[in-house]
C-alpha cells in the first residue's frame, strides 16, 4: 500500500518524536571525577612559632656556631626569637624517605612548636649582633625604605639582613639534625631554608643536599 505525501510526512514526525523520547529516557551516567585529596594546612595542623617556649637548648648554638665560622662579607645581625617555616612543596617541603629522616622531621617539627629565645651565647669569629623581636620589626622597616626611618635607622645602616633561627631537631644519637635560617630584608624580602648537617668529629657541617630538603630553600 502506498501512503500518500502528507500521512508520509506524518508518519515521519511520529518516528523522529519517538526517537527523541527514547534518548531523553535513557538515563545518563556522568563520568565520576576522581576527587583530588586536600592538603592539609600546616598552620592549622601543625602550627610553628607559637609563644612559650623559653630559652634555646645548650647544644643548638653549638650547632650554629660551627656553621658561622667562616667569615661573611656582611654583619651578622640574629633575632632573639627563634623563627622557621617549613613551605607546603606536595603537603610539606620536606620529603622524609629513611627512618632516620623521619625522626628528623618529627624532631625538627616539636622543637619549633614554640618560639624560643636565643641569648648572646654563639661562638662565632667575627662577631655578630643579637635584636629583640620589637628591634629586628624595626630593622626590617629600615631595610625596606633604605633608611628612611632617620635617627631610628642610624644603629642599622650597615644591616643588609636579620636571620631568624630555627631551633635544631636532632636524631636519638644527636650527630644529625635539621637547622633553618631565615634571611630578611623586608616584608617580602629574603630568602631561606631548611638543610640537614651532621656531626664530624668534634664539630657540625652542612650534609650533601638530598630530596629530603632539596624543595626546603626559598626566595621572594
Amino acid at each position: 500500500m502506498r501512503l500518500s505525501p502528507r500521512l508520509g510526512f506524518r508518519l515521519a514526525l511520529v518516528i523522529i518524536a519517538a526517537a527523541i523520547l527514547c534518548v531523553r529516557l535513557i538515563p545518563r551516567h556522568n563520568p565520576r571525577i576522581p576527587s583530588t585529596p586536600r592538603v592539609p594546612d600546616l598552620a592549622a595542623t601543625s602550627p610553628l612559632n607559637q609563644p612559650g617556649g623559653g630559652t634555646a637548648p645548650a647544644e643548638a648554638y653549638e650547632v650554629y656556631s660551627a656553621l658561622y665560622q667562616a667569615p661573611s662579607e656582611e654583619p651578622l645581625v640574629f633575632s632573639e626569637k627563634s623563627v622557621t617555616d617549613i613551605p607546603q612543596v606536595g603537603g610539606s617541603c620536606l620529603k622524609p624517605s629513611t627512618p632516620n629522616e623521619h625522626e628528623l622531621t618529627e624532631a625538627f617539627e616539636a622543637a619549633n612548636q614554640q618560639s624560643h629565645l636565643w641569648e648572646q651565647k654563639f661562638t662565632i669569629p667575627q662577631g655578630y649582633r643579637m635584636l629583640s623581636p620589637s628591634d629586628a620589626a624595626q630593622a626590617q622597616v629600615c631595610l625596606e625604605t633604605h633608611g628612611a626611618g632617620g635617627a631610628q635607622c642610624a644603629s642599622y645602616k650597615d644591616v643588609r639582613h636579620v636571620r631568624f633561627l630555627g631551633v635544631p631537631g636532632f636524631d636519638h644519637a644527636h650527630t644529625h639534625a635539621l637547622v633553618s635560617v631565615i634571611k630578611m630584608c623586608g616584608s617580602f624580602c629574603g630568602s631561606g631554608g631548611i638543610f640537614a648537617v651532621e656531626k664530624t668529629g668534634a664539630t657540625w657541617r652542612r650534609s650533601e643536599t638530598t630530596d629530603f630538603t632539596r624543595d626546603c630553600s626559598w626566595a621572594y
